[in-house]
């Protein structure tokens, strides 16, 4: 039986993004495996190895992991390994180098390199070196936004080099059907007016999604019927909750935490807004897309490989009058590119790399 591989550096990037693509390779009759760092159940998946990787590249602890890999691809012969996240990434290529010799295929996908434009330095030292070095090693580099494809394209030497539109969004579940009156009930439990124009962020509460630009842009906009719904995990420890009541606007702004109704939630906004500091390619918007909603985002790598209407990082005074344009007029900024994007379209990509089509 054929054997294919999946490794990343955590098992929650398995779960959340590939899912499909283990079923895909059990519906083609490979046994799979994963190897990554936690133990939560994998669908689709008949064997687990759970290595205790670290995020940071410059841990000793990689070498363990390191030794742990070779041997496994070494005793189970793989004819596919694909490999996610920069630790993962680079450290599966230096383990798989005799395999590839053997035959396996190695593929990797950078989900948005640690360097880009207006990077840290440090960055750029740190990752910009392993991965031009690791590219050497792999059959394909997968990159998954126009900035990525094009430092991979001039700047390494992999053996091929694809561009693929992310992993891939199930139109269907954002294709939500609710009647007005399920609308009207959601937005009262969210505490919104009818008459509220309401924006919603879905992201992580962190520096780098950068909420505060859009809370600095609510208050300086003075609207009191716009609301803003902030969804996703805190990593800030309620910085931006104060935030909201420092610049006087905690009635417009609903912190609802991490929650598993995006697709309903969205359905019942406006708008949806990413002011993020860097993307590899965002999910969010999206699945924004796939909804039929109007996206407004910041001018960085990934948003503005989705979204049509962009403003500058912090800038906050082009953002409020982005935001009044939408009010007056949706239409011009619902982004039409979703069939690019769709799952069964992105697999279709997929199929003809993991079958070395050219």
């Amino acid at each position: 039986m054929k054997k294919v591989l999946f490794v990343a550096t955590v098992t929650g990037h398995i779960i959340g993004f590939h899912i499909p693509y283990l079923k895909w390779f059990k519906e083609h009759g490979y046994e799979v495996h994963v190897a990554s760092n936690g133990n939560r159940l994998i669908e689709y998946c008949d064997k687990h190895y759970n290595i205790l990787f670290e995020r940071n590249p410059l841990k000793k602890e990689h070498i363990r992991a390191y030794k742990e890999l070779k041997k496994i691809i070494e005793e189970n012969k793989y004819d596919i390994i694909h490999c996610h996240t920069p630790v993962g990434g680079a450290l599966t290529r230096l383990a798989a180098k005799k395999a590839r010799q053997n035959g396996t295929r190695v593929i990797y996908t950078a989900h948005g390199f640690h360097f880009y434009k207006g990077a840290p330095k440090i960055n750029w030292i740190i990752y910009y070196p392993i991965e031009k070095i690791m590219a050497k090693y792999t059959d394909c580099l997968i990159t998954i936004n126009q900035e990525d494809y094009n430092i991979a394209k001039n700047k390494f030497y992999a053996k091929d080099i694809k561009f693929v539109n992310g992993v891939g969004v199930d139109e269907n579940k954002f294709n939500v059907q609710m009647t007005e009156e399920e609308k009207q009930i959601l937005r009262q439990q969210l505490g919104l007016k009818k008459d509220d124009f309401v924006i919603i962020y879905v992201a992580e509460l962190s520096k780098r999604k950068n909420q505060e630009m859009i809370l600095k842009a609510i208050a300086r906009m003075k609207y009191e019927n716009v609301k803003l719904l902030l969804a996703g995990k805190d990593s800030l420890n309620g910085m931006y909750q104060n935030m909201a009541k420092e610049l006087k606007i905690e009635e417009q702004v609903n912190f609802l935490g991490f929650r598993k109704d995006i697709p309903q939630l969205m359905t019942v906004s406006d708008l949806v807004i990413s002011t993020s500091k860097q993307e590899g390619l965002p999910v969010n918007l999206i699945e924004a897309m796939m909804n039929g909603k109007p996206i407004i985002a910041t001018n960085c790598r990934g948003n503005r490989d989705v979204a049509n209407e962009l403003v500058e990082i912090d800038d906050i005074e082009g953002l409020c009058c982005k935001i009044k344009e939408c009010i007056k007029n949706k239409e011009k900024f619902i982004c039409k590119k979703r069939d690019e994007y769709k799952l069964e379209n992105v697999l279709k990509e997929m199929e003809k790399i993991y079958n070395n089509e050219k």
